[in-house]
């Protein structure tokens, strides 16, 4: 009969072997999920997260630019008498169809 030590060493040995085979499947397996989701995230037109975060940021600064903007207009209007009453807004305003 087999040495128990040396059928035990056998056994672990297969253990050992079949633990590393299936930690290489599960890797593969991961990889090619990965591979598939972001084939699919191309092709649906969805964007990274940092992407949307940078434009998202280039938004509320170019909003935060233009509120900046018209209220620097609205100051400039509001200390201008003569813009109230400036050629180019009466004859505009002269244009306008009266309303019935």
């Amino acid at each position: 009969m087999a040495n128990p030590n040396r059928i035990f060493d056998d056994v672990a040995k297969m253990a050992g072997g079949a633990l590393s085979a299936v930690a290489a499947f599960k890797q593969e397996v991961e990889t090619m999920v990965r591979d598939r989701i972001d084939r699919l995230m191309s092709e649906a037109n969805y964007v990274r997260r940092e992407e949307f975060d940078a434009v998202k940021a280039m938004a509320s600064a170019a909003r935060a630019e233009q509120e900046r903007l018209a209220a620097r207009v609205a100051a400039l209007e509001a200390a201008s008498p003569a813009a109230a009453t400036s050629p180019a807004r009466t004859r505009a305003a002269s244009k306008r169809k009266p309303m019935a």
